[in-house]
């Protein structure tokens, strides 16, 4: 009798949950999927034909070669690039000049070099008290048998 009852229950269970999984939007997913994958197609000239120049940082072209604005070392009638100022003059400099690994081993030699060198100042650099000193005026105040008068208001 439990046994039937049990799997009376497992199989409302199980069809339940096929129920509910089914009744979900799945063309929303679908559609989401289609245009995600559509996203990736090149721009089908929906900008005017506007051309659609390499993305090539400023600083990266001949800095000897002549320009119509050789500060920004861009020419006359020259296309812009749409992330104009991300690749122009006036950004962050791209450094090329060393390796991160390189890098990792410059960081690090001068952080050691900097604890090694507190290290040393703290060894020989001589301790100065903490405490401040005291000035012995026993005498001054009428000895150790004088009696301390302190003045209220």
């Amino acid at each position: 009798m439990l046994y039937k009852m049990l799997s009376k229950q497992a199989l409302v269970a199980h069809s339940l949950a096929r129920s509910i999984s089914r009744s979900g939007p799945r063309r929303a997913f679908s559609i989401a999927s289609s245009l995600r994958a559509n996203s990736d197609v090149l721009d089908p000239g929906l900008n005017g034909n506007y051309p659609n120049p390499p993305a090539v940082k400023r600083q990266f072209r001949d800095p000897h070669a002549k320009y119509w604005d050789q500060q920004e070392r861009r020419n006359y009638g020259e296309p812009v690039h749409e992330d104009n100022d991300v690749l122009g003059m006036f950004t962050t400099e791209a450094y090329t000049w060393t390796k991160p690994g390189k890098g990792a081993v410059m960081f690090a030699t001068f952080v050691a070099s900097v604890l090694g060198l507190t290290f040393v100042v703290g060894r020989l650099y001589p301790d100065k008290p903490a405490v401040a000193r005291e000035f012995d005026l026993t005498e001054e105040l009428g000895g150790k048998e004088a009696l301390i008068v302190t003045k209220r208001t």
